[in-house]
């Protein structure tokens, strides 16, 4: 692994999945992740409510301890949801549950990518519902400039196999946290100076600027096709909420992810 594939040429960078994110963290000032279907939009919809989402990989034995540990509801599968327990990682359905001031929400792409960071740098949680304030918020912060690098990482999906599968979804969620950075950036002439794009961040942002109907896109792509046929469409449609968040969910310390300041 050579610094080219780090990007660190380059103050704003793009990559795929949870090895990606551990192999650019600890080059980066900040770390950006985009699970459009559905971490973390499913993140923006409960920390707008005001809900505190602790990031865990994997719904397994060991989560309900982690969960009492941190008095928070631990969040089930979109199937599993029921009355006494309806949490979950559906986006419309943590919409309609009963407000928890803490949620553990496990995710094997997005939950595995926020903890890339081991805490040491904080990690933004965006989707296409809030990447227009993500991008304002970097850019405010000073991030995406050659002494404050950020990395933003697509999720993906999972092949049967395990490996990881490319999806346009996230693709596109990262290109419009890509072009608003940049867009910010360019109104503020003190940030101008040294900022570039890698190439593969700037072809997402390419990407996201030449898509003429997000929410049809995001309805017929393949990951939102497998979500509307089996029997979950709302979570679609919230997904495809473009700009429709001003919430800004930052993971700091490795804990939980609460509205940025």
């Amino acid at each position: 692994m050579t610094n080219s594939h780090l990007q660190t040429a380059h103050s704003t960078r793009f990559d795929w999945g949870p090895t990606a994110a551990t192999r650019l963290a600890p080059a980066a000032h900040a770390l950006v992740v985009v699970d459009v279907l559905s971490f973390t939009t499913s993140v923006t919809v409960a920390v707008e409510a005001g809900t505190h989402v602790y990031p865990y990989p994997w719904r397994d034995d060991t989560a309900p301890a982690y969960a009492d540990q941190h008095a928070a509801d631990l969040a089930v599968g979109r199937r599993q949801a029921t009355p006494a327990s309806p949490w979950s990682l559906s986006p419309a359905a943590l919409r309609t549950a009963p407000f928890t001031p803490r949620l553990v929400l496990p995710s094997p792409n997005g939950s595995a990518i926020s903890a890339a960071a081991g805490g040491k740098i904080p990690v933004i949680a965006a989707s296409l519902r809030n990447a227009t304030a993500v991008g304002n918020w970097l850019a405010a912060q000073g991030y995406g400039t050659p002494d404050h690098p950020v990395a933003v990482i697509a999720a993906g999906e999972r092949w049967p196999d395990g490996s990881l599968r490319p999806a346009l979804e996230d693709l596109l969620g990262a290109g419009a946290v890509i072009n608003a950075l940049a867009l910010a950036q360019a109104l503020a002439p003190h940030q101008r100076t040294g900022n570039t794009l890698s190439p593969e961040a700037a072809t997402a942002a390419t990407a996201f600027r030449h898509t003429k109907d997000l929410t049809a896109t995001i309805t017929t792509c393949a990951s939102g096709r497998e979500l509307i046929e089996g029997g979950f469409p709302e979570d679609v449609t919230v997904a495809a909420e473009f700009d429709a968040s001003p919430t800004v969910p930052v993971l700091t310390n490795g804990e939980a992810f609460t509205p940025a300041d």
